[in-house]
């Protein structure tokens, strides 16, 4: 069984994937939930507060990262990382819209429940 690349379907397909794909792991939503609370982290502070070594830390940053959920800036040796906000409201609005869409066009399913 072959399946279409990734780019054969929609923008709006591939940013709902991405953003489901990097909300699929509890260590992600747990370090989501850590950034949102600090200002700006290092990526060692995480791994200090979650029960994660730091390069399995670094390696779901980047996942976080590529996804927009954060963003991530250089200084010195440190890699400081925050919450972005302002792409979490806008990726909020696509789920939602995908999902109403979803649930608007779906027809009544008729399950044999034997």
């Amino acid at each position: 069984m072959t399946y279409a690349k990734k780019t054969n379907f929609s923008k709006r397909f591939q940013r709902v994937s991405s953003l489901s794909r990097a909300l699929s792991h509890p260590a992600r939503l747990a370090i989501l939930e850590y950034l949102a609370q600090q200002n700006q982290c290092i990526s060692g502070d995480i791994s200090d507060k979650i029960p994660l070594s730091r390069p399995t830390v670094s390696h779901h940053l980047q996942e976080l990262k590529k996804a927009g959920l954060i963003k991530g800036a250089l200084s010195g040796k440190h890699v400081y990382y925050c919450v972005d906000a302002e792409n979490i409201i806008k990726m909020e609005k696509d789920i939602q819209k995908f999902l109403w869409e979803i649930a608007a066009q779906s027809v009544p399913c008729e399950i044999d429940k034997s």
